[in-house]
């Protein structure tokens, strides 16, 4: 299972369950349609590539840094505050000498966690009133954003940096890319060979992204390659998400691109 895999949480199933029914004399066995070649195809569409040392790498070899940030009430401000908040913005953008993507993510308030540690503090009390009280609690928070559907807000800034082989390609050449978008090991190579330098280069941006929006009176701290894994997780999936959560990724059978390198050669 490779990183897509996660992301749109398909499964492969074995030999034994895609076989036709019929296993005695003259039974004809039906080949049913594959789910995971169909997922397969839809995944090979998306242009992520990889995800290492807390970066997003596309396949034709940018590479994308995810900061979350952090939101300010500007209405709770004063005349004064929300003046020298609009002039730091204002001079944040003018500073800027790349793109960067602003995405405002909403989605259903998830306190699973805050409802099991109220749960955990509820089993361990001594006192049987104040058990049952501390569980009553637990339960009526969890109908009450089940029935009222409350909406929590993310705030991320995407800072790209990309190859030069990857500017300015013509419309044929695009063309042609999107008709063949599954990695090959050439692909693979160069990303490789690009990678360390490009996350010099993105590095720089950062910086200057983090001290623009820090004199905004924003917070940023830039995703881990965990936490962008779920992020991704949770996008393609928001309904199954809710029930099956990604608690340690080294429990997860993970494709990296040397095992595909690997299986390239051998192919």
């Amino acid at each position: 299972m490779g990183i897509l895999d996660i992301f749109f949480g398909s499964t492969k199933k074995t030999a034994e369950d895609s076989a036709g029914a019929g296993t005695g004399a003259g039974a004809k066995q039906t080949r049913k349609p594959s789910t995971s070649n169909a997922l397969a195809s839809t995944q090979v569409h998306l242009k992520l590539g990889e995800i290492r040392d807390d970066l997003l790498v596309l396949k034709n070899g940018g590479i994308r840094a995810i900061l979350k940030a952090t939101s300010i009430n500007f209405n709770l401000k004063s005349e004064e505050e929300q003046n020298s908040i609009t002039y730091a913005y204002q001079g944040f953008l003018n500073s800027l000498e790349f793109p960067v993507q602003i995405i405002v993510r909403s989605k259903k308030l998830d306190i699973d966690n805050y409802i099991e540690k109220i749960k955990e503090i509820g089993e361990k009390q001594k006192n049987q009133l104040l058990k049952d009280q501390t569980l009553e609690y637990a339960d009526f928070v969890k109908r009450l954003v089940e029935y009222t559907d409350i909406m929590q807000k993310e705030f991320y800034v995407i800072v790209p940096y990309d190859p030069v082989r990857s500017r300015g390609v013509p419309f044929f050449q695009r063309f042609l890319q999107n008709l063949r978008p599954q990695d090959s090991y050439a692909d693979i190579r160069k990303r490789h060979k690009e990678f360390e330098s490009l996350k010099k280069q993105v590095a720089q941006r950062l910086n200057v992204v983090e001290s623009g929006l820090t004199h905004c009176g924003i917070k940023t701290d830039q995703l881990k390659t965990g936490e962008i894994i779920e992020l991704f997780y949770n996008t393609y999936n928001p309904q199954i998400s809710r029930t099956e959560k990604i608690k340690n990724l080294s429990d997860l059978n993970v494709v990296t691109d040397e095992k595909a390198l690997e299986d390239e050669r051998s192919s």
